[in-house]
């Protein structure tokens, strides 16, 4: 059965988009039981990473492409192997399980699963898996805990606030706009710790907000058109600065902005540098989610045999979140946001999650 289960997988590899990379000593071949290490893990090649992205990807340029950059630095440095696979919009459940497994069979049993829709999956194979060490971005709830399971949150609310200040400081019109990619409790983090650095500034600008789409529809990360589409009418309803947790739509967003002459706030990575060159310049900064240093820890821990399993929640004190001045576009606001920044780490200021 379990020869029937391999051969079905490989031919399903391509429809899954796994990807291989790393080192030439990579061997994709050497299954695992359930429950065993898979025979890989401590070869001679290294520690192997499987990295399972979100829907869009590798080349997102927001959330998958922060999580790949801590991969990248991992096997710079850590001289690890990896092996990576991407979810597809509208996929099943089993989809995502099947996903991880396939990176367990392959060899590579330290798996990163990038984003809470893994929850479920990582909870189900993790169990199966018990000698696999797991690690879910974004997600702390009972659907992934496991003694082999390491839960990575971010305080996004906090480094929302900050940005939601230099939208409050930089905006002409007093109307500013936030377009999420999926309303779900995560991303109204988002909202809420925006929302909040705006009023902390000027509590009359007035702030319009937009989902993209609704659970379980999850395209809202990687659909552009949508994207593009929220912006322009918040832009022409007199928005001049929109902030969006949108993940790939975010360039439908920037594209809007550029047209419009107005400006824009990155997610995830520094998208001042990370965004298609021709909108760069309508971003005039980004909350920075270090889901790169977080994927790191992780692979670093394991490596040096401090792993452990767990909520790990990355705040603002803890250099977890902040914001971008690429560009210098704030350069003139620096000193308050970072009095924002002091008081947020000191407990002053208390920032909203809901």
């Amino acid at each position: 059965m379990r020869q029937v289960m391999k051969y079905a997988v490989a031919v399903t590899a391509a429809s899954l988009a796994l990807a291989a990379c790393g080192s030439s000593t990579n061997n994709p071949g050497g299954g695992s039981t359930a429950g065993s290490t898979g025979g890989g893990a401590s070869s001679a090649a290294g520690i192997k990473v499987g990295m399972a992205y979100d829907v869009g990807g590798r080349g997102d340029q927001s959330f998958n492409d922060a999580a790949a950059a801590g991969l990248d630095k991992a096997m710079k440095d850590l001289g690890v192997s990896s092996k990576e696979a991407s979810a597809t919009t509208g996929e099943a459940e089993s989809a995502r399980e099947e996903r991880l497994k396939q990176l367990i069979d392959a060899g590579y049993t330290n798996i990163v699963a990038v984003g809470f829709a893994y929850a479920k999956s990582v909870g189900k194979v993790a169990k199966a898996y018990p000698n696999v060490k797991f690690a879910i971005v974004d997600d702390s709830s009972d659907d992934s805990k496991g003694a082999n399971v390491e839960q990575i949150v971010f305080a996004e609310n906090e480094g929302s606030f900050l940005v939601g200040a230099a939208a409050a400081l930089k905006t002409k019109s007093n109307h500013v706009g936030f377009v999420g990619g999926v309303e779900t409790p995560l991303i109204k983090k988002f909202e809420a710790g925006f929302k909040a650095g705006v009023a902390a500034v000027n509590p009359a600008i007035k702030v319009d907000s937009k989902y993209l789409t609704q659970v379980p529809d999850f395209s809202g990360f990687n659909d552009v058109a949508k994207g593009k589409a929220a912006a322009e009418k918040m832009y022409q309803d007199g928005a001049d600065i929109v902030y969006h947790a949108a993940g790939g739509s975010g360039g439908g967003v920037f594209t809007a902005a550029k047209a419009a002459g107005k400006m824009a706030i990155g997610v995830d990575s520094d998208q001042a540098k990370t965004a298609a060159a021709d909108v760069r310049d309508v971003i005039i900064t980004s909350m920075l989610k270090k889901v790169d240093v977080a994927v790191y820890d992780f692979i670093k821990s394991v490596k040096d045999g401090s792993f452990k399993a767990g909520v790990k929640t990355f705040d603002l004190k803890a250099g977890g979140v902040d914001y971008a001045t690429t560009g210098g576009k704030i350069d003139d606001i620096k000193a308050k946001l970072d009095d924002y920044k002091k008081q947020i780490s000191d407990g002053t200021v208390k920032v909203p999650s809901a």
